[in-house]
């Protein structure tokens, strides 16, 4: 493959000038493994199993292209993808709590000077989107039958504003699985309606932008693919069933979070208890992700290149 690409300082330049950043998740190439497992800023680095944040994440230098969107050439690279990877390890155990031993998860947390949840408190006002981009991992595939929590935002209530999902979704009891649109991005607003979807094809680089109004409660997505230019393709959605003001602001995830398959040996309490029962096969699976920030949509929504779109409304 090509070189990794990422911004050069020109193009830095004219996407903050046009549309203020808050939050920047784009890792430098001198971003390094140590600063991974330390939880060095962009990425709070702590939700994952019992190895170190550099065994589940992996800081890809120049082996891949980024996304292209933010590179105005391929000599000029500035961002290195990453990928995220779970395995039977991956089992999270919040501080003094239950192991989450019906979840894999690896993800990485968007924080700034450290803090993350002062970076909620200026990200998560007015109106401000938010940027990923995805890419499949071939050598290490997700299992389809699953349902995956791959892009979300969560408040302390533990809903999510939005999210982006992948594979088959949890039900009880497990029905016929994979289901015929399980390998399609969906986006989901706080009430889990399905706002858009597109199929996950392999070898692209799946480009998202989420419009988040959160004083009137509105959504609204952005998609493309490669190097072509952001589009909005939906109107804007409302999002009323989330919280308003601080109780609705939460961190910014990306990564992998495996859902079960529920265990017909377990009880029905069991079965549905999805954080610490069913069914996981402990396979290495993962997902690579660049293109990771937060901007204000003064001037815009960036779309590329360093151009900016009109915000959906």
């Amino acid at each position: 493959m090509l070189r990794s690409i990422i911004l050069t300082f020109a193009a830095f330049v004219s996407l903050t000038s046009a549309t203020p950043l808050i939050y920047d998740g784009r890792a430098p190439f001198n971003y390094t493994t140590e600063d991974l497992n330390s939880s060095l800023d962009p990425y709070l680095s702590v939700v994952k199993g019992s190895m170190d944040a550099s065994y589940y994440t992996q800081l890809l230098g120049h082996a891949l292209n980024a996304t292209p969107l933010w590179s105005p050439n391929l000599w000029s690279p500035i961002e290195q993808p990453m990928t995220i990877s779970i395995d039977n390890t991956s089992i999270f155990i919040p501080g003094g709590s239950t192991p989450q031993n019906g979840f894999r998860r690896t993800e990485l947390i968007a924080q700034k000077d450290g803090n993350h949840t002062a970076l909620n408190a200026i990200a998560d006002v007015g109106t401000t989107v938010f940027h990923v981009s995805i890419l499949e991992d071939l050598d290490k595939p997700l299992n389809m039958s699953h349902e995956y929590q791959i892009v979300w935002i969560e408040p302390n209530d533990g809903t999510h504003v939005f999210e982006i999902q992948l594979g088959s979704p949890f039900t009880i009891p497990t029905g016929t699985v994979p289901v015929s649109d399980a390998r399609f991005l969906k986006v989901r607003n706080h009430a889990l309606d399905l706002l858009f979807e597109t199929p996950f094809t392999s070898h692209d680089w799946h480009n998202f932008a989420v419009q988040i109004d959160w004083t009137n409660l509105t959504l609204g997505v952005f998609y493309s693919t490669n190097g072509e230019p952001l589009e909005a393709v939906t109107g804007l959605v409302e999002n009323s069933s989330a919280s308003p003001g601080a109780a609705g602001q939460g961190d910014y995830h990306f990564g992998v979070l495996k859902l079960p398959l529920a265990n017909p040996n377990e009880t029905a309490a069991q079965q549905g208890d999805v954080v610490h029962f069913g069914i996981q096969e402990g396979d290495t699976e993962a997902l690579t992700y660049s293109g990771v920030f937060i901007e204000s949509i003064i001037g815009g929504v960036s779309a590329g290149y360093g151009k900016t779109i009109a915000p959906i409304s």
